[in-house]
């Protein structure tokens, strides 16, 4: 409690003695918007106090009239303590596996995402737009362009890096939706100057790659995940069949692979046939031939870190309970024998090759991949309608999402371990 104190005093000194509590745990109301309230409260320049592991990983900020109307305006549950409960909450914080992280400044977000896509398409999108999040939409010709720049947080939405449209032709490839996608993507790639949608696209995920290295948030989630480091490892090798542009694959592509550049993944088998909806041997269970468990038996366990020592892996695994309902993508998971060695594992279904949630640094940023397409839509499908929020106002699975969002708002402090 000692390195707490002179910080109490100073409260008490200048009338700021009491704090207003944004609880985490089961007794939270609504813990979506409770994100966004912390948002909220960082963008009127108050530091927020990210209380890890304590409560479900609960909010802390200075009282102000402003803070309490917003907290009633959005419904989520509040407290407001004085200064020996506000005390008593730091000699918890010292003595057990718990820290505080300091939020000073807003994000600023974006969303990768296309022109044509729908709101309900992107756990994301519907995540950050029920919590009240402000994000901005950018796609390649903005990126090309340098937009990346102005953002410290971006997000992909289940985009294919690969240039293989979702790998859909099998199902989908004289659909209406399909080929107006196909016409809108080769007419991107040729303003841009290149030939192919895949040429396009792998340039794009190495600009993207650069965006991290220097400093950059990425999070992304189902198919945007190994496709992009698909098409960075193949970034020299045509992977993308006749149907796709028109032109062969090179001939034996496994062996031209460079898993040196992906980011997250090592020694994967790509497939290239166009009639197997699937892109590698990365997703765990794979897509051509999914097991399909149901949602009540499908889960995962977040692991738990220790705060004081590993605050990012602790930050982005904050949740009021360990273990998640599972849920399925294009991407349900990886393979946990495909995974790079450096990148650290959050969760997983131990029972299974299945890794859900898995975090890595990219020289100066960080990167954070999820598994699946919605946290509270099983298995969802092409059509299928959005994900309602209010339904789900306490999803565990959407807190890891919006984790990610506020986890660059807080004051870096160095790894111990």
């Amino acid at each position: 409690m000692k390195r707490f104190l002179p910080l109490l005093l100073l409260l008490i000194q200048f009338g700021l003695s009491q704090k207003i509590l944004i609880p985490m745990d089961q007794s939270q109301k609504d813990h979506l918007k409770a994100y966004g309230t912390a948002f909220w409260i960082l963008g009127e320049n108050i530091n927020v106090e990210w209380i890890l592991n304590y409560r479900g990983g609960s909010f802390m900020t200075d009282s102000y009239p402003d803070i309490v109307q917003e907290c009633l305006v959005r419904g989520i549950s509040y407290e407001i303590i004085g200064v020996e409960q506000t005390l008593a909450i730091y000699n918890e914080v010292e003595v057990n596996n718990m820290d505080i992280a300091l939020l000073e400044k807003a994000p600023k977000i974006a969303i990768y995402s296309p022109p044509n896509k729908q709101p309900w398409d992107d756990a994301v999108t519907l995540a950050l737009t029920y919590a009240e999040i402000p994000y901005e939409t950018i796609w390649d010709e903005e990126i090309f362009n340098g937009a990346l720049g102005q953002y410290d947080w971006l997000h992909l939405h289940h985009e294919d890096f690969t240039g293989q449209y979702g790998k859909f032709y099998r199902n989908y490839h004289t659909a209406t939706w399909y080929i107006e996608q196909q016409q809108q993507f080769e007419a991107v790639a040729q303003r841009l100057g290149f030939n192919s949608v895949h040429a396009q696209k792998k340039a794009l995920t190495q600009m993207l790659k650069n965006y991290v290295s220097n400093g950059g948030f990425l999070f992304a989630m189902c198919s945007a995940t190994d496709s992009f480091d698909i098409a960075l490892a193949a970034l020299k090798v045509d992977i993308a069949h006749s149907v796709f542009d028109g032109t062969p694959i090179d001939k034996n592509p496994q062996e031209k692979m460079d898993y040196t550049n992906a980011m997250a993944f090592d020694n994967f088998k790509i497939i290239t046939d166009p009639m197997v909806y699937e892109y590698s041997d990365i997703d765990y269970p794979p897509s051509d031939n999914p097991i399909v468990r149901g949602a009540e038996a499908d889960y995962f366990t977040l692991f738990e870190f220790s705060a004081k020592y590993d605050p990012v892996p602790t930050m982005l695994t904050q949740n009021h309970v360990s273990v998640v309902k599972g849920f399925m993508g294009q991407t349900t998971g990886y393979h946990r024998e495909k995974i790079k060695k450096h990148v650290l594992i959050m969760g997983e279904d131990a029972t299974t090759p299945q890794v859900k949630y898995l975090h890595g640094n990219q020289g100066q940023g960080t990167f954070t991949f999820l598994g699946g397409h919605d946290p509270e839509d099983y298995q969802h499908f092409v059509g299928d309608p959005q994900t309602d929020l209010k339904l789900h106002r306490n999803s565990p699975g959407y807190r890891l999402i919006l984790n990610n969002v506020l986890f660059p708002a807080a004051r870096k402090k160095e790894r111990k371990t």
